[in-house]
């Protein structure tokens, strides 16, 4: 084989390649081979080699050593954080992996260099005061206050990536259904997320009374401008700050995806499940669902608290009284027909089983 295509920068550019054909985004295409990138320049600017069968696991190592330490985000000087050193750590993976299958190497350097682990981050979310204080600065905007309404409601019931949001088209919205179909997801992939009866009216209301007359017919989104043209991701991220300030919110960052987190939260304290969840928020694995479970599981608790089965029906004074009584004098069969008194061993066998309570938790999977 001949050495020059074995150099780097060739095979990043064929894994480039690659990933288009196998159906992956052009966001994370983009990523990979930018984290790439700057793999091949570290080695260059360290004096380590650069063709596929010459790095090995000391130069990863140092690699990922200097991604923790010495690497810096341009023009804020800031380190690296935790997450984004898994991300290129996740990108050396699948480049390598891609390498073997194609015969680039004959042995895998990532096998064997784990992930680095990051500390589990707090995830804020609205509180209902808070959203009610966005809400009331939407209402006291400019014209456009309708319209940023039913975004901020559309996010907040449906969980919709600010990617997605702007990507809907008018043809994609169904009120009589009560659904929207998402087409511009995450991976290319296609789904359907419902909405509620307040949405649709609210997007009824919208598209009839407050939707911008489009700047040409070839303009089809859904939510547009007041010049007719459609609205962009950092459009309604700035959005978003601006409210946010204006409500004087606090604690918490106004951002398109701490609507999605506020979703989540509210899904599951509502009492949806963790799979009907997954295919609403467009994940392709449980993994990331399972992790609102982790970080809201005091609030799932609470919220058990509040409507378990068993506690409620204390309410009714007949239960309520049957496990208030006091023990019964009356004699019992055991289980050979010989008579038994309440306090004897087969009795008191009983008890500890009716009293057995499951160790794990109900919410977890």
């Amino acid at each position: 084989m001949d050495s020059n295509s074995l150099n780097l920068a060739n095979l990043i550019e064929g894994f480039r390649l690659s990933c288009h054909t196998e159906g992956k985004s052009a966001k994370t295409t983009e990523w990979y081979t930018c984290f790439l990138t700057k793999f091949r320049q570290f080695l260059q600017l360290s004096k380590m080699p650069t063709n596929s069968g010459l790095p090995d696991k000391n130069h990863i190592r140092a690699f990922i050593r200097y991604l923790q330490t010495e690497a810096r985000i341009p023009r804020t000087d800031r380190s690296l954080s935790p997450v984004t050193v898994q991300g290129y750590v996740r990108t050396l993976k699948s480049f390598f992996s891609w390498l073997e299958r194609e015969g680039y190497v004959t042995a895998n350097p990532m096998t064997g260099i784990p992930i680095p682990k990051a500390p589990t981050k707090v995830i804020n979310t609205f509180t209902t005061e808070q959203i009610t204080r966005l809400t009331e600065v939407c209402h006291a905007s400019n014209g456009s206050g309708y319209r940023n309404l039913s975004i901020l409601l559309l996010m907040l019931d449906s969980g919709i990536r600010v990617s997605e949001l702007v990507n809907i088209d008018l043809g994609d919205v169904d009120l009589a259904a009560g659904h929207i179909r998402i087409t511009g997801a995450k991976g290319g992939t296609e789904r359907i997320v419902p909405i509620g009866s307040l949405v649709q009216k609210s997007l009824w209301k919208y598209m009839n009374c407050f939707r911008p007359r489009p700047l040409t017919q070839a303009v089809t989104k859904l939510f547009l401008s007041d010049k007719g043209l459609p609205l962009t991701r950092n459009g309604i991220q700035q959005m978003l700050t601006r409210y946010g300030r204006r409500a004087g919110l606090t604690g918490v960052r106004c951002s398109p995806h701490t609507f999605r987190h506020s979703f989540a939260k509210n899904y599951l304290l509502n009492g949806g499940d963790i799979f009907s969840l997954q295919k609403i928020l467009g994940h392709s694995s449980l993994a990331s669902v399972r992790m609102y479970l982790n970080l809201f599981a005091t609030d799932i608790k609470k919220q058990h608290q509040r409507f378990s089965p068993v506690d409620n029906l204390a309410a009714n004074s007949n239960f309520s009284a049957i496990m208030h009584s006091p023990k019964s004098g009356k004699r019992r069969w055991g289980s050979r027909g010989a008579m038994r008194s309440p306090g004897s061993l087969g009795d008191r066998h009983a008890i500890v089983e009716q009293q057995a309570v499951p160790s794990g938790k109900p919410w977890e999977i």
